[in-house]
């Protein structure tokens, strides 16, 4: 081979190696930034997380072609409970280049999330109403760069939980609704049954829950209505013992309330939202734009009563609820 043709054969070669260089890179995944407000970020690891929200997310994403690690990136945070970590939190995700962010249900977190971002798509769990709060223009076009599941249909659900707290506790008249502000304030609209004088006691974060407390035996109330949220979910055992110490009839919007030993819950399957929320997160990864994902709202309600709870607070569970409740703890 001549020396010019040896020269122009290894110039071609040069020119092709970087492309096939390139060719070779592997493609990036996607990044979905996950955060919540208490649950501990070992509670939210791995494939099957002990977190039932974050199982719920894991495995939603799992079933829709979304793999851990294979075909997407799922980066879990947690602001363990403290408004002030959550900026910090978001500046890393945005940092790092998350393609969508997926935020825990209390108000606080989603305020973070919106002043730290109004590009990145951003799915939460709304813990109210999201169109009354201000959050979203509608459910079916929800604006901006937010949408998500709500875990309620409206301040009418506080209502039903109350209603259904008065069958089974037909003498209380007084019940203390412990919540975060933004429940609290939607509730103020609301005309509470006949014969409930409802008593708004504000719990946003771990630390007020002993000034929650001693508002309930000062307000000399004799039953509890709990709002949902990251927090109150985390701090479930605490709130059911303060309801058994101090022989309070309360109704919460989680099951595992009742596993734990509170009276009963009425509200949506948590582990079920977050798998609806895994589903608008594959549209967005897929294309499509948080405004034009509708918000959903939860796609079935729950009823679960302990009766030896009952039975120990000297109430009698009604042929009604009994008939009525998807399941009966003995």
């Amino acid at each position: 081979m001549r020396r010019r043709e040896f020269i122009t054969l290894l110039g071609g070669a040069a020119a092709v190696w970087p492309l096939a260089a390139r060719a070779q890179q592997p493609k990036r995944l996607p990044v979905v930034g996950v955060v919540f407000a208490a649950t501990p970020v070992a509670e939210m690891l791995g494939p099957n997380p002990v977190s039932r929200p974050a199982r719920g997310f894991v495995h939603g994403l799992r079933d829709l072609g979304w793999i851990d690690g294979a075909s997407v990136i799922i980066d879990r945070r947690s602001a363990e409970g403290d408004t002030q970590r959550a900026p910090a939190i978001f500046t890393e995700l945005l940092a790092r280049g998350v393609d969508v962010l997926v935020v825990g249900g209390v108000r606080w977190l989603q305020d973070a999330a919106q002043r730290a971002t109004r590009d990145v798509p951003t799915v939460t769990d709304f813990s109210d109403d999201p169109v009354a709060a201000g959050l979203i223009t509608s459910l079916a076009r929800p604006s901006g760069n937010l949408t998500g599941v709500a875990q309620t249909p409206g301040v009418e659900f506080y209502n039903k939980q109350l209603q259904l707290l008065q069958e089974i506790a037909p003498r209380l008249s007084r019940v203390a609704f412990l919540a975060p502000k933004d429940q609290l304030q939607s509730y103020r609209a609301a005309a509470p049954p006949a014969g409930v004088a409802v008593i708004p006691v504000l719990l946003d974060a771990p630390e007020q829950y002993e000034e929650a407390f001693a508002t309930v035996l000062r307000e000399r109330a004799d039953a509890l209505l709990v709002g949902g949220s990251p927090i109150s979910y985390t701090q479930l055992r605490r709130t059911v013992k303060f309801a058994a110490d101090n022989s309070l009839p309360a109704i919460y919007p989680y099951r595992e309330a009742v596993e734990a030993g509170g009276l009963m819950a009425y509200g949506s399957n948590t582990e079920a939202r977050f798998r609806q929320a895994a589903r608008l997160v594959d549209r967005i990864l897929k294309g499509a734009k948080p405004q034009d994902v509708p918000t959903e709202q939860p796609t079935s309600f729950e009823l679960t009563v302990n009766r030896k709870t009952a039975n120990a607070l000297k109430l009698t569970v009604p042929n009604t609820l009994l008939v009525s409740a998807d399941e009966v703890m003995e």
